[in-house]
């Protein structure tokens, strides 16, 4: 089964907690569901592309978070941020990233997020934010 590699563009949104009415009433905010619905179409289009179906059995994905440096950091301290000396150890966390990207998926890429048995993830600055996302069945090691 051949990888899929999904880059969205735009500042990655992380998922958010659910928020509830006066009813009690449990929704996913706005934003969240946005962010979610346009990586879908992204997922989408990458595999009408690439000529595949919806992925079987299990899978791993492996996932960067690409954020945008802040701009009111100095000239030095955003060219540490690109050649990785700093990292962003910031909220949001990188599992909700990943609960994000999964939920954008699911139904898309794979019948179920349940298939995702191996998860590899990494936050960093760039030039330009973006998430990109490789999906690839697991290789069987016997021993």
């Amino acid at each position: 089964m051949t990888p899929l590699t999904i880059t969205v563009l735009g500042t990655p949104v992380a998922k958010a907690r659910p928020r509830m009415t006066r009813s009690g009433i449990a929704f996913t905010p706005a934003k969240t569901r946005s962010y979610e619905t346009y990586a879908r179409l992204v997922a989408q289009e990458e595999m009408k592309a690439a000529r595949i179906g919806m992925m079987e059995g299990p899978l791993r994905m492996t996932m960067r978070v690409d954020l945008p440096i802040p701009s009111s950091w100095s000239k030095r301290k955003q060219q540490q941020a690109l050649t990785g000396e700093i990292r962003p150890c910031v909220k949001p966390d990188i599992d909700n990233f990943v609960k994000a990207a999964l939920d954008a998926l699911n139904g898309v890429v794979f019948a179920d997020d349940k298939q995702v048995v191996r998860v590899e993830a990494e936050k960093r600055y760039a030039l330009q934010p973006k998430l990109v996302v490789t999906v690839a069945a697991v290789e069987v090691v016997r021993t």
